[in-house]
């Protein structure tokens, strides 16, 4: 076992990822026989990630806030405080906050041996982020 005591380091997610503004904190990375990787990210009204997919699947855990997710030919779905998503691997998909409210996800995914995480595709454009229904 091993207690970290360091703080965590708020870093601006990488515009090449986003579209608006959204931040992560690193919470586990991967170490010796391990590949396992855990962020918090935070994602401000509006904001979402590129379509992407991950090698082996991710697991995002909503903590916070409502947010919106969609896998690819899939409908836009509205996600809340406590709902688990399971991207499967290699599933293109894109997740992010809803319009008006900011959001919190924890994203678990283990890294492929090769060091991969993410396959970046194009920007989520607005037409397909507002595809959702706004009674959910």
């Amino acid at each position: 076992m091993n207690v970290s005591r360091t703080q965590l380091s708020t870093a601006e997610v990488p515009t090449e990822w986003i579209t608006g503004a959204a931040w992560v904190d690193e919470i586990a990375a991967q170490h010796g026989a391990s590949r396992l990787r855990v962020d918090s990210v935070r994602f401000a009204p509006g904001a979402r990630t590129v379509w992407h997919c991950h090698p082996l699947g991710q697991v995002l855990l909503v903590t916070d806030g409502a947010g919106l997710v969609q896998r690819r030919g899939g409908p836009v779905e509205a996600i809340r405080v406590g709902d688990s998503v399971r991207i499967a691997p290699g599933e293109w998909h894109w997740h992010g906050a809803t319009p008006t409210t900011f959001m919190t996800h924890l994203a678990i995914q283990e890294v492929a041996p090769d060091g991969t995480e993410a396959e970046r595709g194009s920007p989520v454009a607005n037409s397909e982020y507002l595809a959702w229904p706004l009674a959910s």
